[in-house]
């Protein structure tokens, strides 16, 4: 159909040419001003030829015409902005997997030391659980075939396969006489994305990132926190953004939607003005009203900035913690077959409120920093959307550098005594003053839900 639609069109050129020249009639100026930045895209794409034969034939190594191709193509999309991109069928694939949230694996969480697959930690209810892997094993061989040599990405292939298909793993773990076989068969893997638990009367959500498998993940959560605190005792919850790099767009505005009862939680607008689409939310907020806090940091980008905004404008959440990344663009992702795919930059988001973060981020209304244990000052390089070569800049003209205006600040020293004095000898206490130095955002937000659960209770009296 496009090469039938693309000779129609040069034929009605030539012959439009041919008319206007015999009668004498005006050529519109459009008209020229396009055929002849059609024929500058042509002398580019002439350059762009005499350049790949020139490689081709001189370049001091033989050079493979896909890798080429591909690395043109990559050129050629990083240079619009930082976030499009062309991928792979290997790394098309990946990605694919991220989002669906699901594959056919074992259910382990694993890094590289020292050459060799060290087991980060099993995911319940899966075969590596189920065969008593355990945190901190290292695995040096899968299939008889030594992991040394090979890199994460590539060992992470081997183990992940087709379902009910058997492998066999090669441990060795401290304590134990020497290394020892455990044979399992892979089995459907689902990404938890979201995490919870009881911290005492206040239900905490931690969501990692957004896949397919988020917004019934966040149900079960709250569900299971209701049971668990007792649904008329619990008093609010947290929601975890911190170092959440986003995710799928629809993920966002159902995970949003399980707050709020009615608005619009965000739009996004592509090229041309008409190009606008909203997201609204429906009834039935899951959490009844409770107060809910809302933890971000500069690691929180894209489909969380879009969930923390959007709860903040409709004054649904208190915001905590400190500046998100202020990645404030959509991408789409375009299969191109056996080839892979392009994601390339389709629109901007706005939240609720009409404002745009690109380049800018959701700044909290309460800015907590996390405490840091060091001797001296700690040097800090600011990471966001607006130090990437090339982003783009922020529709509603807000200065990048807005972040550095926030909101109310708190400080990460919060009560009178020495440093690094308990407040008693217990045990208890001692585990919850460690616990405020390892997470003071979150101690800092438990002790600031319960605060505001109190003081509505005395304004209904």
């Amino acid at each position: 159909m496009r090469k039938f639609a693309g000779a129609a069109s040069a034929i009605a050129v030539v012959v439009g040419m041919g008319l206007g020249a015999a009668f004498g009639l005006q050529f519109n100026p459009n008209v020229n001003s396009a055929l002849a930045a059609s024929s500058d895209t042509y002398r580019h794409l002439n350059l762009f030829g005499d350049v790949f034969e020139r490689i081709r034939s001189d370049y001091v190594e033989e050079v493979k015409d896909a890798d080429m191709i591909e690395a043109a193509i990559q050129g050629m999309l990083t240079s619009l902005d930082p976030h499009s991109s062309f991928l792979n069928a290997e790394d098309f694939k990946n990605m694919q997997v991220q989002t669906r949230g699901e594959f056919g694996g074992l259910g382990i969480e694993v890094t590289m030391e020292n050459g060799l697959v060290k087991v980060v930690s099993p995911i319940d209810d899966t075969p590596a659980a189920r065969a008593g892997i355990k945190a901190g094993d290292y695995i040096t061989h899968i299939d008889g075939e030594q992991v040394m040599g090979l890199n994460l990405s590539e060992a992470v292939e081997k183990m992940r396969g087709e379902v009910n298909t058997k492998i066999r793993l090669t441990i060795a773990r401290e304590g134990s006489d020497g290394p020892f076989d455990v044979e399992l068969t892979r089995a459907i893997v689902k990404i938890q994305s979201v995490r919870h638990r009881a911290e005492g009367d206040v239900g905490y959500i931690r969501i990692t990132s957004f896949n397919e498998q988020t917004e019934s993940g966040l149900k079960k959560a709250i569900q299971s926190l209701k049971k668990e605190i007792g649904k008329d005792k619990i008093k609010g919850y947290i929601l975890d953004l911190r170092n959440n790099p986003g995710g799928l767009l629809d993920q966002a505005v159902a995970v949003t939607d399980v707050f709020l009862d009615q608005g619009e939680i965000v739009q996004t607008r592509g090229r041309n003005n008409t190009d606008i689409q909203r997201y609204n939310a429906t009834r039935g907020d899951l959490t009844e009203g409770k107060t809910i806090i809302v933890l971000i940091n500069g690691g929180s980008a894209s489909a969380s900035e879009i969930v923390a905004g959007a709860l903040q404008d409709h004054q649904r959440a208190l915001v905590v913690g400190t500046l998100s990344f202020g990645k404030g663009s959509v991408q789409t992702i375009i299969p191109l077959g056996a080839n892979g795919a392009l994601r390339l930059t389709t629109a901007k988001y706005y939240t609720a409120s009409g404002r745009s973060i690109q380049a800018k981020g959701i700044e909290p209304d309460v800015v907590v920093e996390q405490l840091k244990v060091a001797e001296g000052p700690v040097a800090r390089t600011p990471y966001s959307e607006a130090s990437l070569p090339g982003h783009l800049a922020n529709p509603n003209g807000d200065d990048e550098d807005s972040g550095k205006k926030k909101g109310k600040d708190a400080k990460g020293k919060g009560e009178d005594r020495p440093e690094g004095a308990l407040p008693t000898d217990s045990a208890k206490e001692a585990a919850e003053s460690r616990a405020r130095v390892e997470d003071y955002q979150l101690a800092y937000a438990l002790d600031l839900l319960r605060g505001i659960s109190i003081a509505q209770k005395r304004a209904q009296r």
